[in-house]
């Protein structure tokens, strides 16, 4: 870590700083692309305020942030409340540290398995090898795209939980990396009781930890639930009840607040019949949960960071209560896949989906709210467009890893019959 990487955090906190002295922040935390009812900025004031005086926060339906964060937070929010910016803006740049200290671990590993298999590689693929200034290159990209990227930077202005999910999920990654299994096995059961969708980054996990050892796997899950029932039980002693369950995981799973946000869930269940309203709840979180665990862990099996990064973007498009954080926080990771990108081919088409769609969503908000002259199938469309545009980049990204795998061990040029092949994904 040199002084460039020192430079670069203290001109991203510089920013956030800047920003959260400007009207633009107070905006920010009222905005649905960003505050959501999970990780609304003053929907946990009221939840700190309520625990300070002795009120279960969770007998209402306003409450849904962890008793364990609630408890933490209650004395910075209470007596130092002038200094929430500040402690946001620290927990960004330790978030934007911890990808930067996964990204050097990672690339350090992918040189000494390059170095493994150079000998199988086909002769014209040097560009697709990593080379020596990666190690320091992709760390740069990565801290850059999580610093200074707009979507992360009015997520950390607007002081939503976000904040902290991303440095949960940063510290997973680092550990993941790093090869630290009890550390990750506490902070994904603890995401994974604070926010549900986390579980399906227990295959990564196991990928990493197993060592295709169908015994260990197993002990690995059983620590995982018993870390999870530990996660329970210390939320249960800051209440002395267990009605935070049904306030954080039941909210999740039964999609009780149909406030418009960026995600799929609002508009059909806004649209559905209460007769059919259950089977949809199911096969809408089995869409964003399990559906495509399997299939994904299989194909990457050996490429468990893929997997967890690809996951994490699923979990973006489609959890129940999605923010523009969420979506910051896997588009930081890109940049590890750096020798992919030679194959990405909808790069275009992705920015153009995202530029677009993010500009009309504030637009459209105010047309159907505001002045009235729009619906909520104006926005909609333009959520559901934006959704669009990060599978195109998930695919994307997916098919590029497979056609990169192809070319280093087959060559990137092929010839049949005097003529050059070209690659086709079926």
């Amino acid at each position: 870590m040199d002084s460039k990487f020192f430079k670069l955090l203290l001109l991203g906190g510089a920013v956030r700083f800047y920003f959260c002295r400007t009207p633009l922040a107070p905006m920010i935390g009222n905005r649905v692309e960003f505050a959501t009812p999970l990780n609304s900025h003053k929907r946990m004031q009221e939840g700190i305020f309520l625990l300070q005086n002795g009120i279960d926060p969770y007998q209402g339906d306003l409450v849904h942030e962890s008793p364990l964060i609630l408890s933490a937070l209650s004395g910075l929010f209470q007596k130092y409340p002038h200094f929430l910016p500040i402690f946001y803006i620290i927990l960004d740049v330790c978030t934007a540290a911890l990808l930067y200290a996964m990204s050097l671990r990672f690339v350090k590993q992918k040189q000494e398995q390059q170095d493994v298999e150079r000998k199988e590689y086909a002769k014209d693929t040097e560009e697709l090898q990593f080379t020596p200034l990666d190690k320091f290159d992709i760390p740069e990209l990565v801290i850059v795209a999580y610093l200074f990227n707009p979507l992360t930077v009015m997520s950390c202005i607007g002081m939503t939980s976000t904040v902290i999910s991303n440095l949960f999920l940063a510290f997973f990654f680092y550990c993941l990396v790093k090869g630290l299994l009890l550390p990750c096995l506490l902070v994904l059961a603890f995401e994974t009781v604070r926010s549900f969708y986390p579980i399906v980054l227990i295959a990564p996990l196991l990928l990493v930890f197993s060592r295709n050892s169908i015994r260990r796997g197993v002990a690995i899950s059983v620590l995982f639930i018993v870390s999870c029932l530990l996660v329970a039980i210390a939320n249960y002693f800051v209440l002395n009840s267990w009605n935070f369950l049904d306030g954080t995981l039941g909210f999740i799973f039964y999609f009780r607040d149909l406030q418009p946000n960026i995600g799929l869930f609002w508009y059909f269940f806004t649209e559905m019949f209460e007769h059919f309203r259950t089977m949809f709840l199911i096969t809408f979180q089995l869409n964003a949960t399990v559906l495509y665990l399997v299939p994904l862990s299989i194909k990457l099996r050996k490429e468990p960071l893929l997997l967890a990064t690809v996951l994490v973007a699923l979990m973006a498009v489609f959890r129940a209560y999605p923010s523009l954080g969420d979506v910051g926080f896997y588009l930081a990771l890109l940049p590890l896949w750096k020798r992919c990108w030679k194959f990405m081919a909808h790069g275009f088409v992705v920015f153009t989906f995202f530029l677009v769609t993010l500009s009309m969503m504030g637009a459209l908000w105010h047309l159907w709210i505001y002045a009235g002259s729009a619906n909520a199938n104006f926005y909609f469309g333009a959520t559901l467009a934006f959704s669009t545009g990060q599978i195109f980049l998930i695919t994307d990204l997916l098919f590029a890893h497979v056609k990169r795998e192809f070319c280093l061990f087959n060559g990137q040029k092929i010839l049949i019959d005097g003529e050059e092949a070209r690659i086709v994904l079926k």
